[in-house]
């Protein structure tokens, strides 16, 4: 299939007493996970690390063997948009986020309160996902 988007991010996630997880705040008002449109050049994982670096600051690693991806259709200036977006797991180094512009706020929650609080239902079924590869890792 076609996309008229593409774009990556990943759940990013901290690792102290317990994993938590961050969402990031919109300005639409829905919470998800730090993303952005690939640009031409890059690799989707590339621009994972790019958008998490711009969007907050962090220092991430994206964990190996976890990608998910979701799509769907939104409509932007009367005109159906066919977009996909690729995620990873990415582990931060610290939890000091520098939030953009882009965003409005942001939150790290454990899983139970990240997955109450991500709007979209596919945002919720990634997270599922990413947590139960994370519970995986050992020493993460």
């Amino acid at each position: 299939m076609e996309y008229d988007e593409v774009s990556a991010g990943a759940v990013v996630f901290y690792r102290g007493e317990e994993v938590e997880y961050l969402l990031l705040h919109y300005p639409a008002g829905h919470w998800d996970f730090p993303k952005g449109n690939v640009e031409p050049g890059e690799t989707p994982e590339q621009t994972a690390l790019r958008e998490i670096r711009e969007e907050t600051g962090l220092e991430v690693e994206l964990i190996p063997g976890f990608r998910e991806e979701v799509e769907y259709v939104y409509t932007r200036g009367g005109r159906r948009v066919r977009k996909k977006v690729i995620f990873f797991l990415a582990r931060a180094k610290s939890k000091e986020v520098k939030l953009s512009w882009e965003h409005t706020g942001y939150a790290w929650l454990p899983f139970d309160k990240a997955l109450a609080r991500v709007t979209y239902e596919t945002s919720r079924r990634v997270l599922a996902k990413a947590h139960r590869h994370v519970k995986t890792l050992d020493g993460v």
